[in-house]
């Protein structure tokens, strides 16, 4: 897992300010089972994105607790 996660932020990494700049504004298509969802960009990323992100990181989270695995509040919010 780890190694993935570095992977993810060498990824990252590469990308240019002048290919993000502007998305806020790019339209967005995704195909769902039975339709399509269009977006914006920026609704995109608040609306879709995140609330995504942040169900699966905290199901992920939960798990691990209920596994057994000594998690607290801290190694979700990462250290300051």
């Amino acid at each position: 897992l780890i190694d993935r996660i570095h992977k993810t932020i060498s990824q990252l990494n590469t990308f240019k300010p002048e290919q993000i700049d502007g998305s806020e504004e790019k339209e967005i298509t995704l195909q769902m089972r039975d339709n399509t969802a269009s977006f914006q960009g920026m609704p995109y990323l608040l609306y879709f994105v995140l609330p995504n992100l942040y169900f699966h990181v905290t199901t992920a989270y939960d798990i691990l607790r209920h596994c057994g695995v000594e998690l607290g509040k801290q190694d979700f919010l990462g250290q300051p």
